[in-house]
């Protein structure tokens, strides 16, 4: 007898809780098991919120009848060995980004996960978020002629001031903390699936608040070339004072689209105008997580809820891969291999860097 329900196991009880919890449920998932490292507070959580089993041994989880997926939502330097693991067992498996620790390591998943035959995503869900979703199809439809400049921009407070708490592995940059791969990784993946592949970059990586013990940066400034001959750069930093600086915007040769907030603009010869999110691209009004489960600046940058409705988009695009079904051509997942490419490309910013901003290739 078939269920009705497919089963996924949550690895981690932060961010695994926000928004992978509540994401895959409402993409129809049962969630049959959350995976902790502290057993008091996997044990709280789970009981909180109505997840059968509440484990700290991955095996025991992957063990369970009823699991056919695992969602990772660990820290970085974790991913691989739990990756692994569910690989191992035959499950099928969607991970955080950032990937992995670096290309090889991430290169070691895809193998391992192509080997066994099961469905891989990377946790990119901004490819559902209706403005970058509409913007990518809008480029693709050449509303802009053909990419020449893109321009990303983000400056928040979120970790200035000493009562800026993140969790230790954030603030270490040998365990994939820091603000580039927390944020630029999604900034990649959008270019790669808007624009091309990198080609090279030129960058860096400072620590701008005063956070002493902290050795991951809070800021990047990037400069960088597609394939396809795109000249942009993204600068953002979560460790300056000040109102929120944001910007998203891509010159063409006939025109320029650009973000603002929920809203996409095209502006050309014939003017400047908003563009319609298409029923198709519409996403749910956020749902916040329970205010009592923020505990650190990093908690905050979720505490809105965005990211539950595309994550919940992307819950149901890996179920319905799972099942074989058909789905829709745009938006599309971001898979291991994905999750390699944007892998070479945070190596190329790190190396370069570490060499005061030399061109690094990315390929």
């Amino acid at each position: 007898m078939t269920r009705e329900k497919l089963g996924v196991a949550i690895v981690g009880t932060g961010f695994g809780c926000l928004t992978h919890l509540p994401a895959f449920r409402d993409a129809g998932f049962e969630v049959r098991a959350l995976v902790g490292r502290d057993p008091a507070r996997t044990a709280e959580r789970a009981e909180r919120f109505g997840v059968p089993h509440a484990l700290t041994d991955l095996d025991a989880a992957l063990a369970l009848d009823g699991v056919d997926a695992v969602s990772v939502a660990t820290p970085p330097h974790t991913h691989a060995e739990i990756v692994l693991a569910a690989i191992a067992a035959g499950k099928h498996v969607v991970c955080e980004k950032p990937f992995a620790s670096d290309a090889a390591e991430a290169a070691r998943m895809l193998a391992a996960a192509e080997q066994a035959g099961v469905v891989h995503l990377l946790g990119t869900e901004f490819r559902w978020q209706s403005a970058q979703a509409l913007l990518a199809r809008l480029i693709a439809a050449g509303a802009i002629g053909e990419p020449r400049l893109g321009t990303w921009l983000l400056h928040i407070p979120v970790l200035t001031g000493p009562a800026a708490e993140v969790p230790a592995w954030w603030g270490r940059a040998e365990d994939g903390g820091g603000w580039l791969g927390a944020h630029a990784s999604h900034w990649i993946d959008q270019i790669r699936h808007t624009l091309g592949e990198f080609e090279g970059v030129s960058a860096g990586l400072p620590l701008v608040a005063d956070r002493p013990g902290q050795s991951a940066e809070d800021t990047f400034n990037v400069r960088f070339r597609t394939v396809t001959g795109v000249e942009g750069s993204l600068q953002s930093s979560a460790g300056v004072y000040g109102p929120p600086l944001m910007t998203t915007r891509v010159a063409g040769t006939h025109g320029t689209a650009w973000v603002e907030f929920d809203d996409v603009w095209l502006g050309d010869a014939a003017g400047d105008r908003r563009v319609d999110i298409p029923e198709d691209l519409a996403n749910p009004d956020p749902i916040a997580p329970p205010s009592d489960l923020i505990h650190t600046a990093y908690d905050l940058l979720h505490s809105m809820g965005i990211d539950r409705a595309p994550y919940a988009r992307l819950a149901a695009t890996f179920a319905a891969l799972i099942a074989g079904d058909p789905i829709p051509d745009h938006p599309r997942p971001a898979d291991f291999a994905d999750g390699v490419a944007g892998q070479r490309v945070l190596d190329a910013i790190r190396a370069s860097a570490a060499r005061g901003g030399a061109w690094v290739a990315c390929g």
